[in-house]
């Protein structure tokens, strides 16, 4: 078992791994060991993922995340193996982390009086700059 949150605890198999060849620095190893880790996870059939958790994943992940509800992860940063399995599990977990956390909803809130008067002014200000810009006119 996986603890994420409090409430959310994922079950190992649940997720799974396949490994493929990596691209990049690596040398000769990167022609001959799969060390590129491809995770999926099937959020949309996970109980451990209540609805509105499910629905805020889906936008975090986008293109991560299938039709179907699978999250894919591709971690191909490290040379090992082991450490490629573990950096995409971490970024799962820190997807789902995310995912738990509820927005704080946007409170409307009215400008104050004395904010109002500070627009005002600077208005005024910069618009007697401006007029000391134009040309001066010929009142012969």
């Amino acid at each position: 078992m996986i603890t994420v949150t409090r409430s959310i605890v994922l079950d190992e198999r649940e997720i799974t791994e396949s490994f493929v060849r990596a691209s990049g620095p690596g040398g000769q190893n990167v022609n001959k060991v799969s060390t590129a880790v491809e995770l999926r996870f099937d959020a949309a059939r996970s109980p451990a993922l209540s609805g509105a958790v499910l629905e805020r994943l889906r936008t975090l992940a986008g293109r991560r995340m299938t039709q179907g509800g699978v999250l894919v992860i591709d971690a191909g940063r490290f040379r090992s193996q082991e450490r490629n399995r573990a950096d995409a599990l971490d970024r799962l977990l820190t997807l789902i982390r995310q995912a738990a956390t509820v927005p704080r909803t946007r409170r409307a809130t009215r400008p104050t009086l004395a904010s109002k008067v500070r627009r005002l002014d600077g208005k005024s200000v910069k618009s007697r700059v401006k007029a000391g810009r134009a040309m001066p006119r010929g009142d012969d």
